[in-house]
């Protein structure tokens, strides 16, 4: 990493040093960790804009706060990157997002200053309500201090936690940060509200020190506003004058100046000194602060790759296939121009689900919901009841927020929407937390759930125009990040027959490889490993993990001496559900070996994202040793990679 200059930073060995200094000092080691972090993400791509917005709010709470003994906790944790070089990780920045290095989120298990791992949206409110209760009880903690921005705060749990804690009463300490953007602009009718209030600060320094407004009241329409004040003046004969984080028993101080070091200091330190119950500090910060070329970025360097410092230009590999985002988001488009039932909902992320295609031509049947999946679940049931076609567009990780409605208020109902799974399997630099490992096992248990998976970017054109013609229950699929395989692309999709899988090569009755989803390029590079062992092999993509195949499994469990299946889900999705129905229909009962080829019960560490399938044994080599095993065959040609 290049070496710039840090005299007031580099005397910062961990927070307790930075409880020494002057408040000039602390603005100084503001400047120098803002030049620090740039340099570092630089060198490793991450999480840029919303750690810059962060750096005098990280250099603060540390300064005033007696961590780790009081609990920070940082809601995402993707604007971490100040805190992790404040306490003690600051020669590892080097290894951010790396194989075997330090994560881009908050560990439990890297630092004592990480008290509560993260890296979904909205728990830290929640996360940090349980450590004010083991406070409470005697347990040897501090104050809970919890770091939630405005996009994270649109989420229903949020709420949730808010009004547990104010009823609770407790002293606990929200810092709301409020930078106006998340990783697409917010949305929804919060996001105005803390628009409306950061208005006041802009009045003086602490001209909106304690915001006065009218609430989400005044948000309504209104007949319903001026109903609601009848209603609430009926039963309390008062007219509410509070913010609505007061009104639900908060102590509201804001906004203020998120980069103003005096001002950060002053409210903080005033804020702990007389707390006694919960206290929300609103602070405004600027995404990207500080590095020009990350504020004047439309998503202000959110996520970046490797960049040059100078001119902010980022090193990306030239693709030699589209993305499967982009395909998918293009197909969809597509889909929509012929019917114009066609609508779609994303939850926050209309880029990064590459609804923002769509978007541009049809900007009034695209939703975003913002980070609230559960809402925007029953929402999309909502619209399939009424009779429009909705693609719920979601990460795989991100869908496991909202299955109780997937459960409930979709597949209890029969109604169809069509969820569009990105990020399936696992996503490299953003690890476990991320990894889409789950969505086979919980979506094949629901009745009347079609499950497929594409095997490349034509096949995933081919499920969305089969999801766009599927009307009798819910369907889904899924597909990974990154570039497809370069397949050529079909002008149109075609409507595929629901549970019919599809024979790629057939082989002399050694071995069959079933593939779900992408992993049939791996099966195919196994089988031809395979046959410089002398092992013929026959591939077969099932393409629906629900409804299965029975009559395509039935031909290659009864004409091969072994089965194995191969996905790059978790134990309990893809190969569970074909060895109960071979048990089922009695295909285990005599001859055919079966063995499968998943994500081990273990949650896979960050690392490029073949290597982290090579760690899962979830490779072309994988799938030769699990053929070797289930053969009872010795390996005869020496694998090169694992002898050098």
């Amino acid at each position: 990493m290049t070496q710039i200059d840090t005299p007031t930073l580099d005397r910062v060995a961990g927070p307790a040093d930075l409880r020494q200094m002057s408040d000039h000092e602390l603005s100084a080691v503001a400047n120098e960790l803002r030049a620090e972090v740039v340099e570092a993400v630089s060198q490793t791509g991450g999480h840029l804009g919303s750690s810059l917005g962060v750096v005098e709010l990280s250099v603060a709470i540390h300064a005033v706060f007696d961590t780790p003994r009081d609990k920070l906790i940082w809601d995402v944790g993707h604007q971490c990157y100040p805190h992790k070089i404040l306490t003690g990780r600051r020669d590892r920045m080097h290894t951010l997002r790396q194989g075997g290095g330090i994560s881009g989120f908050t560990k439990r298990s890297e630092s004592e200053y990480d008290p509560f791992g993260a890296a979904h949206s909205s728990t830290s409110i929640s996360a940090a309500l349980g450590f004010t209760i083991g406070r409470d009880m005697g347990l040897p903690t501090g104050d809970a201090v919890a770091v939630i921005g405005d996009g994270s705060i649109s989420a229903g749990m949020a709420y949730e936690a808010l009004n547990n804690a104010g009823s609770e009463g407790r002293r606990l300490f929200v810092i709301l940060n409020d930078n106006e953007m998340s990783i697409a602009p917010p949305v929804g009718a919060m996001s105005s509200y803390l628009s409306s209030l950061a208005d006041l600060s802009r009045k003086g320094p602490f001209g909106g020190l304690v915001a006065v407004a009218e609430g989400m009241e005044q948000l309504a329409p209104k007949p319903v506003r001026e109903g609601a004040r009848r209603a609430r003046e009926m039963v309390t004969g008062l007219e509410s004058k509070g913010t609505f984080f007061e009104e639900l028993g908060f102590d509201y101080i804001g906004p203020i100046d998120g980069h103003d070091m005096d001002q950060l200091l002053s409210v903080l330190r005033s804020a702990r000194a007389r707390a006694t119950g919960p206290v929300l500090i609103h602070c405004c910060t600027v995404k990207g602060k500080g590095y020009a070329p990350a504020e004047g970025s439309t998503d202000k360097y959110h996520g970046v790759s490797k960049f040059d410092v100078g001119t902010g230009v980022q090193a990306k590999a030239k693709a030699n296939a589209p993305s499967y985002t982009g395909v998918f988001g293009d197909a969809l488009t597509a889909a929509a121009t012929e019917d114009p039932t066609i609508v779609a909902i994303t939850a926050a992320m209309p880029g990064g689900t590459g609804l923002d295609r769509m978007a541009k031509k049809f900007p009034g049947r695209v939703f975003d919901v913002g980070i609230a999946e559960q809402h925007g679940v029953t929402f999309a049931a909502g619209m399939a009841a009424s009779g429009l076609k909705p693609f719920c567009a979601i990460y795989s990780t991100f869908l496991q927020r909202g299955y109780d409605q997937v459960v409930h208020d979709v597949a209890l109902q029969g109604l169809p929407v069509r969820f569009a799974i990105d990020r399936a399997g696992l996503v490299g630099a953003d690890g476990a937390t991320h990894a889409g490992a789950f969505d086979v096992g919980f979506l094949g248990a629901l009745p009347g759930m079609v499950v497929m998976a594409a095997a490349d970017e034509a096949e995933l054109v081919h499920m969305v125009a089969t999801a766009a013609a599927h009307d009798s229950g819910p369907i889904a699929f899924r597909y990974p990040r990154g570039n497809g395989t370069g397949v050529a692309l079909p002008e149109r999709g075609e409507v595929l027959e629901i549970g019919k899988g599809r024979m790629i090569q057939q082989g002399d009755g050694d071995v069959a490889l079933l593939s779900f989803g992408t992993m049939l390029g791996e099966c195919e590079a196994a089988a031809t490993m395979l046959a410089a062992e002398g092992i013929s092999a026959t591939i077969a993509d099932a393409r629906f993990a629900k409804p299965l195949d029975m009559a395509l499994i039935a031909q290659l469990a009864q004409n091969h001496g072994a089965l194995i299946t191969v996905e790059q889900g978790a134990k309990g999705g893809f190969g569970a559900m074909v060895l109960q129905e071979m048990a089922g229909h009695g295909l285990l009962d005599h001859g055919c070996r079966v063995r499968s080829v998943c994500l081990p019960d273990r949650y896979v560490d960050q690392a490029a994202p073949v290597e982290m399938y090579r760690d899962a044994q979830v490779d072309a080599e994988g799938i030769v040793e699990m053929v070797l095993n289930a053969l009872h065959r010795d390996r005869k040609v020496v694998d090169l990679h694992s002898a050098g």
